[in-house]
Formats: C-alpha cells, structure tokens, sequence
C-alpha cells in the first residue's frame, strides 16, 4: 500500500494487489504528527473503495472490481529523516482471512487437497462445515445420500467453474454423482449460500458448490501418479499443461477401479452369504478432462474447458435377496467463457457463457427370472451474460440473465408382466429463462448490504420471484457478524414428473408442485489472531412440499424444519504444524408428512453430527496428515428393525474413526503417498447397512517432470 498525505486530513489512496502484503516508507510533512490517530480510525476497516471515497480525486481508471481486497492495520512506526521537514511513516497492508460476504463462504485451497489426498470430489467435500456425506469411500452407493445443511444433493447446486452441472434426476439412480468428477483437475472448491441463489438458481437450499479447476500460470510440465490399495483399489492418473506464451492448457486422464469385495458382518447390505464379503460393489471410474485460456488482448480473454467421465459400477441399495442391478453413468459438460473489460480498469467486466451438459443413467439387472432395464438421457444447453459493474466506489451490481433448456428422455423395459404396460420411451422437455441483480452496497466502513432479486420463467411452472437478502457488520477489525435470508424453489425433475421407475417401480405424477421454503444464516467470522481463524454459523429453513414416494408414486408429502450449527477452525500452530477442526449439527425435523408415523422425525440417512479434525506436518516436502471422523448415526430408510417395532426411529450407530495419511519426496520430481484409513481396524456402519471395512492402505508414486 502507498499512502500520500498531502495534508492534514487529506489522503489519495493507491492500491495494488501485490502491495496489500508488505510495508513501504511513506514521506510526509512533519505537521502530519496531530492527525496520526485520525489516520488510524480511518485506516483499520478501509478498503480500497472507501479511500477513495474520501480522496478529493482519483483516476477513475483506479476504481477496484471488487471491495474485498484487504484492510489496512494502522501505523506500526514513525521516523524522521535526517536534514528534511519530512517524516518517515510506515504503514502495513494485510488481506482479509474472510471472504467479505453475508452468508459463510468456505475455501478448499489447492494445498489442502494436495494433503488430503481424496481419492473423489465426495471424499474431498465431507470434510467441509455444513456437509454430511455418506456416499463416500468402499462401499459408496449412491442411495446413502449427500446433504448439505440438512438438503439432499438435488437441493444444492454444484459448479464447475461457475456453470452448473448435475441432472436434476431423482430416479434410476441418478442425481449429481460427486464421485465421478477428476479430483486431480480440481485446483480449490468454494462454498457459498445466501445472496449466492440470486446469482446461480432457486435451487440452492443447502447452498452453491463451486469446484475449480487448474487454471494459474506455471512452466510446462507432465504429470503421473499412480495408487494401489485394498480390495482391488487401482488409481492411475497422467496429466499435462502449464502456459505457453500466453496460453494457458491443461490435459488429463484419471482411471479408477476397486472391487470392494471385503467382509461384511451379518446384516449388512448386499452380504453374501456364501463368503460373507460384499457383493456387487465394485465400480471402474474412466475421466477425461481438459481446459484452454488464452487473451485475445489486455481487456479480452477467452476459457474453454470440458470433462467426459464413465462410470461402471454395482448397485448395492436393497443387498436382500442380493442386489444385482449395475448402473452405467455417462457424463460429458463442455463449457467456454468470454471475459471483456468494458470500462477503464476493472470497474466494468461482461462475462458471457454457453454451455452443454448431458448425463446418461443406465440401470438394469443382468440375471434372474425377469428382466428390467432404465435409461435416462438428460440433456441441458445453456447461456449466461454476466455483468459485474462498479458504480461507485461502495455499490457493486452484479446482474445478467441465464437461460436453459433442458430435454429428457426415458426408455423404460421389464419383462415382468404387471410392469409391461408401462413398457415405452418418454420425451419431455423444459425451458426456463432467469434475470438476476444482486447489489452489494457499503452503507460505511464497518457496514455492508446485500440484496438480491432473481426472476424466473419457466414453460411448465410459469413465473416466480426469488429474493434473497444479507448484511455484514464489522464489529471490530478482527470480528464481523453476517446474516441472510433467501427464498427459494425447486421445481420436480422430469423424470419425477413422467418416467415411470421399473427398478424401484415407482410411478410418475404429473401433478406434482415445486418443492418450496425459505433459507436463512447468522454467524461470526473470528480472526482470533494472524495464526487462529473461527467461523461459527447457525442455519435454519422451513421447506414445504418436500418430494417423496407415497404408495409407490412420487408425491408432495410434507414438511421439514431444519435447525443447525456449524464451526470451523484453523490454526497455524508453527511454520510446519497445523490444524482444523469442522463440527456440523443438523437438526432437520419432519413437522408434517402424509406418512404419519415420521412427524416429529429426523430427515432419514441424515445425521445429526458430523465433526472432522485434522494435524498436519510439513517441512521442505514431507507431510504427515491425522484425521478424526465422527458421526453421531442416522436414522435408517431401509434395513429398518421393523422386527422389534422400531422401523421407524431406528438408527445406525455413531462411529468415531481415525486415518493417516503421509507424502515423502524420494527426489525433486518424484514423491511417494501413503494412506491408511480406519487405523483402529474397527468396521463400522457408515449408513443404511453400508459398512466401512476394517483398516485399509493406499501406497502410490506421483511424478512430475
């Protein structure tokens, strides 16, 4: 940060981003001594928007994209130079550890993936506040579910840099699967909510999940890795790119395969009873991946990037009698984005976007007296203009429009001779066009306002309007308090709408009406000191005509109240120790249903507590990484005690578990991984009668050159 004091309380503020971190002599008049201290209430909450709101002119060309690029701490010393009337003062610049939103906003920064080594996005995601994934891991099946703040994965958005991806498919076994996406394309993930919908949909009960792929500058180089591990686990992964003049590229390929075959004990779902080892778990996973920026000019670039992903896998959901039921997964999302500089600076930025998506779900059951086979093709073409606009130095207006269209089609067969009739293919589609505005306002140095406006049209649901609103406050210069609150809706899938089910022979309900409710945070970003970072959140919804299976059709049944907490924790003990801690309770309470026995129920497979803490070491190279997982049980869907009277309020127990996992640089390109997970060797049940194995191992090389 250079700071020029002209005079007393008189000040022209120039910021760059790479001055934000260190210090620089600043020459002023010696008379500048009395008005130190204002210099200091003026300078601890000051962003580069409110300096220059109290400059009596500046460049306009000076007017920041955004307001969140730092604080500046007050004047550390004050010294005179030799033969002048001039003193020296010495100001500090530092960024905020927080982004400076109105709902809580958690980052997964390249580094602390590199650490956790996970193995899918599902894996990478459990460890965030606010989430509880079940589907993760051996065993992972699709049915135990992925929850964020108490709503399933088809209430939360997830992203590829920016655009939505996921199917909106609730049948077949389909729905957004986090263990198809490359991890190893992943550069950071970004949790947002709140004045997020207004931006990226009315969907976003839980909130917005943004998974960001590889795109800062570096040298040229290729990439491999490669891990074995239990029962059958092979990850093979090869990479290349880097820059090249001014293009930006990379290219990659990820195979995984496991089999999954391990011991189960009795009453586990999909146990054979012949080995007592799971069966029809195993799943092969093939990614392909790659992405290109390049400028046209200084105020123009362009970004293109895609992903191809097939996924093999069994089924284990029901496991009595034996489950048999494979699912094919075909994904494939191509996106490119045109950024343009409209104004001087970066006051004004246009992006605009199109974008293709498609995922195919093949369900069927290869043996047994009859046979059934799904299939659903759900296609979705999409744009988006963005405008990001400065209009003075505290109000920032993001607005723009999006629009979709989204087909469906069905194929559906049995040879079970009840099930002919609904024999056939079903073509459906949908369109919806968007027009958002999200305002951020900075009322005064300490205050800011978020509000939001999202209008909706679509051919089948006709028009709604969403709002969302936010504030935060900075209390001191170290703690803020932020609160939202968004309307929201999510209209039925397609599928729900029209595909009859012939694997779980659930019937379609043209009838049904879009799932609604409201959406709310309060919390605290803490800023304890520069090494301990704390963020306490509670959350809180009330969400109507939640979707269900009535009788063996899909219907609108009920509502549920959901009431939670959620903290997390870093600390920076030393240059080479650190630590986290993230605690998730959800209390999501069922206050009306048309099944009468779940009133006053927790949400099924939806645990009330998740924690996770972590103890990293690293030093020039080597890491070593403990981890403790807990979680407090769920209650069961299926598999239920209903032999002891208990189908509806039981639960599968807590488990608290403990895995290590550690890198060590055999030279400078080439690095050996180990991981063990589950060091107590304990099996335990992750949810629904799916079991963790005992103590497991992963050992893998990763090789850049």
């Amino acid at each position: 940060m250079k700071l020029l004091l002209l005079a007393p309380s008189f000040a022209v503020a120039i910021f760059s981003a790479a001055d934000l971190t260190k210090a620089e002599p600043i020459v002023a008049p010696k008379n500048i001594h009395k008005d130190i201290n204002q210099v200091n209430q003026n300078t601890n909450i000051l962003t580069v928007g409110e300096l220059q709101a109290q400059a009596s002119q500046v460049s306009s060309d000076l007017l920041p994209a955004r307001s969140n690029l730092g604080t500046a701490s007050k004047p550390e010393s004050v010294a005179q130079t030799p033969d002048s009337d001039e003193i020296q003062l010495d100001v500090t610049g530092k960024k905020s550890p927080f982004a400076p939103t109105s709902a809580p906003a958690y980052i997964v920064p390249k580094e602390e993936i590199e650490k956790r080594n996970p193995s899918t996005a599902a894996e990478l995601l459990r460890s965030l506040p606010g989430f509880a994934i079940n589907d993760y891991g051996f065993g992972a099946d699709i049915h135990t579910g992925t929850f964020l703040r108490g709503f399933s994965i088809t209430q939360t958005i997830f992203q590829i840099n920016g655009r939505s991806i996921g199917s909106n498919i609730s049948t077949y076994h389909g729905a957004t699967d986090l263990n198809s996406i490359p991890v190893d394309a992943i550069e950071r993930v970004e949790l947002t909510g709140g004045t997020s919908a207004t931006l990226y949909g009315s969907e976003a009960f839980g909130g917005v999940v943004n998974l960001i792929t590889k795109k800062e500058p570096q040298p040229l180089k290729a990439t491999a890795g490669i891990e074995l591990g239990s029962y059958g686990y092979q990850r093979y992964r090869v990479g290349y790119g880097g820059t090249s003049g001014n293009v930006n590229f990379r290219l990659g390929y990820e195979r995984f395969s496991t089999d999954n075959n391990y011991p189960v004990p009795v009453g586990a779902a999909n146990r054979n009873p012949a080995d007592g080892r799971l069966f029809n778990g195993d799943t092969r996973l093939d990614n392909f991946y790659g992405s290109v920026d390049f400028p046209f000019d200084s105020r123009n670039s362009l970004s293109i990037d895609a992903y191809k992903t097939a996924s093999r896998r069994g089924l284990l959901y029901f496991g009595f009698p034996l489950q048999r039921d494979r699912l094919d997964h075909d994904l494939f999302n191509i996106g490119a984005t045109l950024t343009s500089k409209l104004g001087h600076g970066d006051d004004s930025i246009l992006k605009t976007t199109i974008a293709f998506n498609q995922d195919f779900f093949n369900t069927y059951n290869p043996s047994g007296g009859a046979f059934r086979n799904g299939a659903l093709d759900s296609r979705a073409l999409s744009g988006r203009i963005e405008h990001q606009w400065q209009l003075t130095a505290n109000n920032k207006l993001t607005w723009g429009f999006d629009i979709n269209s989204n087909s469906l089609r069905g194929d559906v067969f049995s040879t079970v001779p009840a099930l002919v009739p609904f024999n056939g293919t079903i073509n459906r589609d949908r369109s919806l066009i968007a027009l958002f505005a999200l305002n951020t306002w900075k009322i005064d140095n300490n205050f800011q306002l978020e509000a939001g406006l999202r209008q909706n049209f679509t051919n089948d649901f006709g028009s709604y309007l969403n709002p969302t609103i936010g504030t935060r406050w900075n209390i001191t210069p170290d703690i803020a308090f932020r609160n939202s609150f968004a309307v929201l809706q999510r209209n039925p899938g397609l599928d729900q709408l029209y595909v009859f089910d012939t694997v779980h022979n659930w019937q379609p309900n043209p009838n049904l009406i879009p799932e609604r409710g409201i959406a709310w945070t309060a919390g605290l970003d803490i800023n304890v000191t520069e090494s301990l970072l704390a963020q306490l959140t509670y959350f809180g919804s009330s969400f109507s005509d939640r979707l269900g299976i009535i009788a063996g059709q899909w219907q609108n049944i009920g509502q549920v109240n959901t009431n939670g907490i959620e903290a997390a924790l870093k600390w920076k003990i030393s240059p080479e120790f650190s630590s986290f801690l993230n605690y998730t309770y959800t209390d999501a309470k069922i206050t009306s249903s048309k099944t009468a026995s779940e009133v006053g129920l927790q949400l099924a497979t939806v645990p009330y507590s998740v924690g996770k803490l972590g103890v990293s070491y690293e030093s020039n190279g080597w890491q070593a990484n403990l981890f403790f997982n807990y979680s407090s049980g769920s209650r069961r869907a299926v598999f239920n005690n209903a032999a002891a009277g208990q189908a509806a309020t039981d639960f599968s127990p807590s488990y608290l578990s403990l895995d290590f996992n550690a890198k060590a640089p055999l030279s400078k390109n080439l690095a050996l991984t180990l991981n063990l997970e589950n060091l107590t060797d304990n099996s335990y049940e992750k949810t629904n009668r799916i079991y963790q194995p005992g103590l497991t191992y992963r050992v893998g090389l990763q090789a850049s050159f």
